[in-house]
């Protein structure tokens, strides 16, 4: 392993997005190490020279500590942390769900926050590095049948919008990622027309070039939809509810 060789570490890198990033850095050079709770899978991924598999339950705060302890051990270095791991059951939002609901929060928002809070006081003795956390289009506004995804989407882009001020005095690069409807196991689960949907491979282009070509805050895509819905995230309560309502099929 080069010492110059810029290395990332990813959660959620069993499928959909995450892997298909961990791959896209991977050709492009990178050290990756991949973290995901399902190590065969992880393993079988990990077989491309440039990924090693580092099992993990993010809502496990001691297993994070651990799991990020070894990747310095085995990497010596980070330069981005890619924070991705994600949950969502949309038969189970039908209806309010508490258990469903502290279950979703649970992995994915303090999931994403124990993985923040065991790689700050490294990258801020660095002073340099960047961590991206992966939020949704879900979290801009309220929609029906998401009592539990939607909002801790919602809670994931604050947290970033947070920790950015903090981060930045040390000279951190924080920044959040917003996609629309991408083809993966959990959007799968989904019975209802996906518009603009993408590939992970398509969000792995977006990301791969947000990360290196820019240095924005949000990453967002594909712009067909976020934009419509960034306009909608400004429109007074009244006119969105009304919009919402009548799109919604009975």
């Amino acid at each position: 392993m080069s010492e110059n060789q810029k290395k990332i570490w990813i959660t959620g890198a069993s499928s959909g997005i995450g892997k298909a990033v961990a791959e896209k850095f991977a050709r492009e050079g990178w050290k990756v190490a991949i973290s995901a709770r399902r190590k065969e899978i992880l393993d079988k991924i990990a077989e491309n020279q440039n990924i090693s598999s580092f099992p993990l339950d993010v809502t496990n705060e001691q297993d994070c500590k651990n799991v990020f302890e070894k990747i310095i051990q085995n990497f010596k270095n980070i330069d981005v942390c890619f924070f991705c791991s994600g949950t969502y059951d949309p038969k189970k939002e039908k209806e309010m769900n508490i258990e469903q609901n502290k279950f979703v929060m649970n992995v994915n928002y303090f999931g994403t926050l124990n993985c923040v809070k065991v790689v700050e006081k490294y990258f801020k003795e660095k002073k340099g590095g960047h961590i991206s956390i992966v939020s949704s289009i879900a979290g801009y506004r309220g929609l029906p049948n998401s009592s539990g995804y939607g909002p801790s989407k919602a809670a994931l882009t604050n947290f970033a919008e947070s920790i950015y001020f903090d981060f930045k005095k040390f000279n951190v690069r924080v920044s959040v990622v917003s996609p629309g409807f991408i083809k993966t196991p959990l959007t799968d689960k989904n019975e209802f027309n996906m518009p603009f949907l993408r590939s992970p491979e398509f969000a792995a282009e977006k990301i791969y070039k947000g990360f290196i070509k820019s240095n924005a805050f949000e990453i967002h895509f594909p712009k067909q939809l976020t934009l419509l819905l960034k306009f909608f995230r400004i429109l007074p309560y009244k006119i969105y509810l009304f919009l919402i309502d009548k799109g919604v099929k009975r």
